[in-house]
């Protein structure tokens, strides 16, 4: 159960997160913390490149931490952000989490602690899956 204890814990770890952001483009500094379902944090801060394209938000720098690590499962998933309003994941970040774990809880904080809940399935009805590929190919 995602306790209000557990929301705060999660945000506290992608506040620090984000302290680590390298954003000298766009000075948006994320920062985002991914527990697993073994109750281990994996931290993620967004990282920007001149070449913007080549840049990557927190939320999956976080994941392929945990992934590189060997962790698959995941329990929920904090992204914090300054300004007045509450952050969501980009496009990008929605279906690389829908991979793993559609049910899973977000917790969409902003620096100001206000924050939303919602599962990566809310944020992304009718995600691509693995499952679209079956017979690819195939004549």
């Amino acid at each position: 159960m995602l306790t209000e204890d557990r929301i705060q814990r999660l945000i506290q770890a992608a506040r620090e997160a984000r302290e680590r952001a390298y954003a000298p483009y766009s000075n948006f500094f994320v920062g985002a913390a991914l527990e697993t379902d073994g109750g281990r944090i994996f931290s993620g801060c967004n990282i920007e490149n001149a070449a913007y394209g080549a840049s990557m938000c927190a939320e999956r720098v976080a994941l392929f931490k945990a992934v590189s690590e060997g962790f698959t499962d995941f329990a929920a998933l904090a992204l914090v952000t300054e300004g007045p309003n509450i952050p969501s994941p980009c496009g990008a970040c929605r279906q690389v989490l829908s991979e793993f774990t559609p049910a899973m809880p977000v917790i969409m904080a902003n620096m100001a602690g206000e924050y939303r809940v919602k599962t990566v399935a809310q944020l992304l009805p009718a995600a691509f899956s693995g499952a679209n590929l079956k017979g690819a190919g195939e004549k």
